[in-house]
């Protein structure tokens, strides 16, 4: 049976104890690491959140706690009181390694089972095995540091937009399902039968509504939901750190976002953000690196040859040109010696296999210049094309044509981080960075209509206004990303206040008076009673710690994440629930169609 704690309390943690704290008298309370029997000695390495403290037992301990010691076992709950020494043996591996704690009294507050896995750090048991026992796989240290040190980011957010005269108000959970990109979790009204509560993908429209109410300056650490399909940095539920401000340009709202992360990586890593970050428009960033969240770490960055191979014999680079499209190209430095034939092919089905028809390339050897299309080419026009490239000696060119610039683009950006992993490029610095100035609208195939790429009260710039109704692919939007080494990391944007603007939006959305009115009414009729001009955005807190700590997923950041299929093998969640609760609400399970 188990013992209380009755008329003990801690007086310190594992990890706090010192040399100075030689003589004191202390209480202890924690987990067994290990124990060992060495006859008349016996030594307990005893363990919290803050580390590992060494429990000494000998001739000159009690009789009933030295028993206790004996039958200790690993993950044993314990209680010990006694008096901190210098050890004799001192392990300078970890910072309590100078002293011990001599046991007076030992009490055993919960015994264990011998756990599935050993509790350390880097376990090497696979990752299905401790997320079905979470509680013992978060025991460990290093997953410890991880949440701990995002509760301090956290923290420092909470701290930083206070400072910022930023007020935290929570906004609900149960709310009107609206359309914000993906998939809604739906949650049945027992009260309401055939009704339907959403789980918030952001708070958005209620943080618009506080800037209506007045309070000027939101923050909330927000916790969101999107039925999407799972990734390394991608969950179902995830918090953000979610603001907007009123009266406010893109500007204010970039310097506020900055400012927010050069105060957690100065307040938590010690590591200095210079200021102001590096800026580009969506174009920029697509035209140099093929995407709107590049890795600004290295460089690498993409070629226009167009100009370069126009006129040459090589079919694929004519059509492509003749057809209104572009020949772009990477060079990679120094990589004849990595980028083999066979390595290059590889990389030809890595672009086949997002889209691409193909890779062109050439490898530029000591020996000669190798290409899969040189016969095609005269010697000037090869050499010409080199130049373009800033190809030299020992690099390898690889290019892609097609009559559509966007496809030549992205798949050059994939290609970009693919090469950067497998020439293993050093990467410096954070890279941060702004993406702004994003398209308002994107060609969606499926429905063949214009989609907002971002949500649909994103304000357009203000030159852009006149095209809205006419020429859709030149309005662009007073929308701002943040990326930190090549990862979303925050997204925002100034938004529509006019009531005559949002209608013009609506419509060039396809939706219709009646359907804009039945969706966001309640946003746009408060709109009606005086909103002050506002923005602001989002910042993934989970990702952000990801990123801080340089973990490969989410999962080591999340106390208790969920895995690719959408489950929790902890508690074996999603489940079925009885009969009796789906015929309180109203339904009826049925089984899903092979």
């Amino acid at each position: 049976m188990a013992e209380s704690i009755k008329g003990l309390k801690r007086t310190a943690y594992c990890g706090d104890f010192r040399a100075e704290h030689e003589g004191q008298e202390v209480t202890v309370f924690g987990w067994v690491q290990r124990q060992r029997d060495l006859g008349q000695l016996i030594f307990i390495d005893l363990r919290d959140r803050t580390g590992i403290i060494q429990l000494a037992f000998d001739e000159g301990t009690p009789r009933e706690a030295f028993d206790k010691a004996f039958a200790a076992r690993s993950e044993y709950v314990l209680a010990a009181r006694g008096v901190v020494r210098i050890r004799t043996a001192k392990n300078p591996d970890i910072p309590t390694g100078e002293v011990e704690i001599a046991v007076s009294e030992l009490r055993v507050l919960g015994k264990a089972e011998t756990p599935p896995f050993e509790i350390v750090e880097n376990c090497a048991t696979a990752e299905a095995t401790r997320l079905k026992y979470r509680y013992l796989d978060l025991r460990r240290p290093d997953l410890q540091r991880n949440l701990l040190l995002r509760h301090r980011i956290a923290k420092a957010a909470r701290d930083y937009f206070d400072a910022q005269g930023f007020v935290e108000l929570e906004t609900p959970m149960l709310i009107r399902s609206t359309p914000e990109g993906a998939r809604d979790f739906l949650v049945p009204s027992r009260l309401h039968p055939g009704t339907f509560y959403a789980l918030p993908q952001s708070p958005q429209l209620y943080k618009q509504l506080s800037m209506v109410a007045g309070f000027d300056r939101y923050m909330q650490l927000a916790r969101c939901f999107r039925d999407e399909d799972l990734r390394a940095d991608r969950q179902p539920e995830f918090t953000q750190i979610d603001l907007e401000m009123s009266f406010v340009d893109v500007q204010d709202v970039l310097d506020i976002g900055e400012g927010f992360m050069k105060y957690v990586y100065d307040t938590v890593l010690h590591v200095d953000v210079p200021l102001p970050l590096p800026r580009l428009t969506y174009n920029e960033a697509m035209e140099r690196y093929g995407s709107d969240k590049p890795d600004i770490r290295y460089g690498m960055e993409i070629v226009d040859l167009s100009e370069a191979v126009r006129g040459c014999g090589f079919g694929v680079f004519a059509s492509a040109l003749e057809g209104g499209g572009t020949v772009r190209a990477l060079t990679a430095k120094n990589a004849v010696g990595v980028l083999t034939r066979k390595e290059v092919d590889k990389l030809t089905e890595f672009v086949r296999g997002i889209g691409a028809k193909g890779l062109a390339w050439v490898r530029w050897t000591e020996e000669n210049i190798a290409s899969s299309f040189g016969k095609f080419l005269t010697e000037e026009e090869m050499t010409r094309l080199l130049t373009a490239a800033g190809a030299e000696k020992g690099d390898v060119v690889l290019i892609v044509a097609d009559t559509v610039k966007k496809h030549v683009l992205t798949t050059l950006g994939a290609l970009r981080v693919e090469l950067a992993n497998k020439l293993s490029i050093e990467k410096k610095g954070l890279g941060l960075l702004w993406i702004t100035a994003f398209p308002f609208f994107e060609w969606d195939e499926e429905s063949q209509q214009y989609v907002a790429m971002h949500h649909p009260f994103t304000a357009p710039l203000d030159e852009c206004i006149p095209y809205l109704d006419s020429e859709p692919d030149k309005v662009y939007a007073k929308a701002y990303d943040l990326v930190l080494a090549g990862v979303e990391l925050a997204s925002g944007s100034i938004r529509i206040t006019d009531p005559e603007l949002q209608g013009r939006m609506f419509r060039a959305l396809g939706l219709s008076d009646e359907e804009a009115h039945e969706k966001f009414g309640f946003l746009t009729d408060a709109f009606q009673y005086g909103a002050p001009p506002h923005g602001g955005m989002g910042i993934g807190l989970d990702r952000l710690v990801m990123q801080m700590l340089g973990a490969a997923t989410l999962r080591d950041v999340v106390a208790f994440p969920k895995v690719q299929n959408m489950t929790e093998p902890m508690t074996a969640c999603p489940s079925p629930v009885d009969a009796e609760q789906l015929t309180e609400l109203g339904l009826q399970a049925c089984a899903k169609e092979e």
